[in-house]
């Protein structure tokens, strides 16, 4: 297990969350999504977005949360972002009160791959939880790709199940199955 922590995003780390999200997508989404779209994500457009997201979140409830390696130098190698589940969260033609009050979504949880398997993601995880049950989430759900064996086994691992929701992305014409997974947020941290 690696030396690591877990703290709130800063805006000065905007780039550095864009680069492992590119990083990431264009090695574990490969043979998910069409490469010319990868090849063509612009990383700065990514960093005004997650600058947005960490200085300007809807509510105090919606978090981003980085993961740093302790060794000589500390590097962010993966993040996590989340809030109360909206109409994102949603599956086609799903009610808006479907899914009830009290549930976060995850919108991104990511580890770079270099650095994975070394308990990063289950510190994003853990913090993420911390900060539902601080909230009072009671659930929360989260949308994976059909074809990310990794991050269904990651989720499944550790408590998440599929709720029988579906949905399928335009990515360019191309359409990309995604499942729910959902679990319940303990009431007390875990021993």
């Amino acid at each position: 297990m690696a030396l690591g922590y877990v703290r709130p995003a800063r805006p000065e780390d905007a780039g550095e969350i864009a680069r492992i999200q590119l990083a990431t997508w264009r090695v574990a989404y490969r043979r998910i999504l069409p490469r010319h779209v990868l090849d063509n994500l612009d990383e700065a457009w990514l960093a005004r977005r997650w600058s947005a997201a960490v200085q300007e979140p809807p509510s105090g409830a919606h978090r981003v949360l980085v993961a740093v390696e302790q060794a000589e130098q500390s590097y962010l190698v993966g993040f996590v972002a989340s809030g109360p589940a909206d109409a994102e969260a949603l599956a086609p033609q799903e009610p808006a009160e479907s899914l009830g009050g009290g549930v976060a979504a995850v919108t991104d949880l990511l580890v770079e791959p270099r650095w994975g398997r070394r308990g990063h993601g289950s510190r994003l995880l853990a913090a993420a939880v911390d900060a539902w049950r601080s909230d009072g989430m009671r659930r929360a759900v989260a949308w994976a790709f059909e074809g990310d064996e990794a991050t269904r086994k990651f989720l499944t691992s550790t408590g998440w199940e599929p709720d029988g929701a579906a949905r399928a992305l335009d990515v360019d014409d191309m359409l990309v199955p995604q499942l729910r997974l959902h679990v319940a947020v303990p009431s007390e941290p875990a021993a």
